[in-house]
């Protein structure tokens, strides 16, 4: 079987490799796997939370540390296909992507599964890469916008399945599994990818490839985590000073590691980063772009789910079909943007607006239908935000790139794609410490609100003013230290006294035991749903600020992406967020 033959893109007359639609398959089930496991675990956090144990910030890592895996990993992934070919790095991946999910699946603390999800986004990040240059050795001139037009389909089918399927697999219990299913599920398909592609992918490398830059992907990594740790761990260690300090200390890191990359230029050496990608403002901006919606987009969804699962007690599976009118909206957004192609950065900054437009209509649907708000009024909003989204995304890699000169695209697309993961990584962070943040006093002004509705129906049935005052007090720091609880599995001391107060209070009356448990019960879930609605629509502002910044921002880009003809070759696949 042939695997050998390699076709290069630039000479026009040479021979098209012979399984290349074979391998585009192989590449498109590795993309496959990476969108769906960089989804998953929104829909699935609460549940492993639930099973495993864990703080709040157990479910920000399981995000973050798989978007700061691939970021960092990312930076070198292109280069290593270059020096040791893309074929191999490819298999390398998808093996060690396997065994990731493989022990992902078998986890047995959060701090396994968490290091379990770094590990895949390593692997992932030796996967991915190899896709784009493996297309253009492959696909001749005339066949190469087929080859790549087959990514938007796949990433948009892929959005839409991820969380629903991840919904579906936890409350089916297959095999007793649970949760672990989402992850387990990977080893037929990257069995699959590995078989395939030992047997259909290109080998070869190519003649370009130099030294690999290690201290400067060190340092790269050194400087993400420093922000990224804080921003997790923060909220729940009450920011001693030390944490600031590793923020503060990250920016000495990326300062370091750009003179040793501006050096490393200078000497000859390629470097990490090509430093005279950021003397181009179009670029620069973009990345800030980048960094800022992908943030927001990455946090929102994140926000989301854990609002609709623990704040309205969506079953996973419901909670997973509640976001499929947001990826719907996305998978109609991208041919719309084709449409407005001409546009350039004009469309891409609608699309900011319109996006912004349907966060907002989710804070006003919130704020009319309350603590019972359904799937379906959701639904309008959430299209209009996906639509948006789509109409931002289609044309934001090649506006950015439009900026760079041809020989510095490979660069830049891999810069590009990383800065996309450590937005991702960043939004799961901070948004999920700040949604996290406001629970606890929105829980408690919720509490506030309906004391005096609760005191009436006590007394309705018999319970004394001062019995009323306990209770009433109780549900109130109940319903705050559930929300702010550090260990879930553990029952905050003033649920165990509010127990405690209302088996006295049932006791003093016993033919309205029934009657005085049910009002507190139905009181603490109102105010628990209100408060995680208001800590909702408040994060949800900021995501809609920090759209609004996007549009500002976006002001930097280039008026117009290149035109077709100088960009087809050199198309980056955007990593999936």
């Amino acid at each position: 079987m042939e695997t050998t033959g390699e076709a290069r893109s630039a000479p026009a007359d040479s021979p098209a490799f012979r399984w290349r639609w074979a391998a585009l398959a192989v590449i498109l089930l590795g993309e496959i796997m990476d969108m769906l496991d960089s989804l998953v675990t929104t829909v699935a956090a609460p549940t492993i939370r639930g099973d495993l144990g864990g703080s709040a910030a157990t479910i920000q890592w399981l995000a973050a540390g798989y978007t700061l895996a691939m970021a960092v990993g990312l930076l070198t992934g292109g280069s290593l296909g270059d020096l040791y070919g893309r074929k191999r790095m490819f298999l390398i991946g998808a093996v060690g992507f396997t065994a990731g999910s493989l022990l992902c699946g078998t986890a047995v603390s959060p701090g396994m599964l968490v290091g379990a999800r770094l590990l895949q986004g390593l692997a992932g990040a030796m996967m991915i890469p190899q896709g784009l240059g493996m297309i253009r050795r492959m696909f001749p001139p005339e066949e190469m916008t087929k080859a790549f037009t087959a990514f938007g389909p796949v990433m948009g089918l892929s959005s839409v399945a991820g969380p629903v399927l991840a919904g579906w697999l936890i409350d089916a219990d297959l095999f007793g599994t649970g949760w672990r299913m989402i992850f387990l599920i990977n080893l037929p398909l990257g069995l699959a990818a590995v078989l395939l592609g030992f047997f259909f992918l290109p080998s070869g490398r190519d003649g370009h490839a130099s030294r690999l830059d290690l201290v400067g992907a060190i340092l790269a990594a050194l400087g993400a985590g420093l922000i990224v740790y804080p921003l997790v761990q923060g909220r729940e260690l009450d920011w001693p000073a030390w944490m600031f300090a590793m923020m503060a200390a990250s920016g000495v890191v990326f300062t370091v590691f750009g003179r040793y990359e501006l050096r490393r230029q200078r000497r000859g050496s390629d470097p990490l980063v090509r430093p005279s990608l950021f003397t181009k403002r179009g670029f620069s901006g973009g990345l800030v772009v980048g960094l800022v919606f992908f943030a927001g987009m990455i946090g929102f969804s994140l926000a989301y789910s854990l609002y609709l699962q623990i704040g309205l007690g969506y079953s996973p599976f419901k909670a997973g079909m509640s976001q499929i009118p947001w990826s719907l909206g996305t998978v109609f957004g991208f041919p719309a943007a084709m449409a407005l192609q001409k546009h350039g950065r004009t469309a891409l900054q609608i699309g900011t607006l319109v996006m912004a437009s349907g966060v907002a209509g989710l804070v006003l649907t919130l704020q009319l239908a309350g603590t019972g708000v359904s799937p379906w009024q959701l639904t309008p909003a959430l299209v209009v935000t996906g639509f948006g989204m789509g109409l931002l995304m289609a044309p934001f890699f090649e506006i950015v790139l439009a900026s760079v000169d041809e020989n510095e695209t490979g660069s830049a697309s891999g810069t590009l794609s990383a800065i996309q993961q450590l937005g991702a990584a960043l939004g799961a962070a901070v948004l999920g410490t700040v949604f996290f943040g406001l629970l606890g006093g929105h829980v408690a002004t919720a509490a506030d609100k309906d004391a005096p509705a609760m005191r009436a129906s006590l007394a309705s049935v018999g319970v004394a003013p001062a019995a009323q005052d306990r209770i009433v007090a109780g549900v109130r720091a109940c319903g705050r230290d559930r929300a702010t609880a550090k260990d879930q599995a553990k029952n905050p001391a003033s649920c165990v006294r509010l127990e405690t107060d209302v088996r006295t209070a049932a006791a003093a009356h016993p033919q309205s035991a029934g009657r005085v448990v049910a009002i507190v019960q139905s009181s603490a879930i109102h105010s628990a749903k209100t408060g995680f609605g208001g800590a909702m629509k408040i994060t949800l502002w900021i995501v809609a600020g920090m759209l609004l910044l996007t549009f500002l921002i976006a002001f930097l880009l280039p008026p117009r992406a290149r035109p077709a003809e100088e960009t087809a070759p050199s198309t980056p696949t955007p990593a999936t967020a």
